[in-house]
């Protein structure tokens, strides 16, 4: 028989703690800072994204950020990215939005810089980026009206008599 029983078993191999997630790529080299490019959609709205490495300015059509989203949420909405891998301030934001709202265009430019960002570094970058959900671009368009209704869904009024 073996010396060891079931009991004298040694505890320390046993996790303390269960997690669903996956852990991001561990690298020991330094982030890559170089030009990167993307594009964003989101409703109507496009927005062609150019990140250069800097000091962390925003210019969106000729605009400074808060000039152009005066809205603190869609500011914050827009940065995102940066914040998820750890890079504010080290790239210069350049951005050509059209179409759409303002909604829109801030949810756009955040796919765009999302994207940028993964073109960069994919290996460093792409695994927090889409933990977040920041790659996938919501497909959420206004549905088209239709014939014989006043909007999409609305219909006229029925009248029994």
């Amino acid at each position: 028989m073996s010396d060891t029983t079931f009991n004298e078993i040694d505890e320390t191999e046993t996790p303390t703690s269960y997690s669903s997630s996956t852990p991001a790529a561990a690298t020991n080299r330094k982030a890559i800072t170089a030009p990167g490019a993307g594009t964003g959609r989101r409703k109507e709205a496009v927005a062609r994204v150019r990140l250069v490495p800097g000091t962390g300015r925003w210019v969106v059509n000729g605009k400074t950020l808060d000039g152009y989203f005066p809205n603190k949420v869609h500011q914050q909405l827009v940065s995102e990215p940066f914040r998820t891998v750890g890079a504010e301030n080290t790239y210069d934001v350049f951005a050509r939005i059209n179409g759409g709202g303002v909604s829109g265009q801030a949810g756009a430019l955040r796919l765009g810089v999302a994207r940028s960002l993964n073109e960069i570094d994919t290996e460093a970058n792409r695994p927090a980026l889409k933990k977040a959900g920041f790659l996938k671009r919501d497909a959420r368009v206004i549905e088209r009206k239709k014939y014989g209704l006043k909007k999409a869904r609305k219909r006229s009024q029925y009248s029994k008599r």
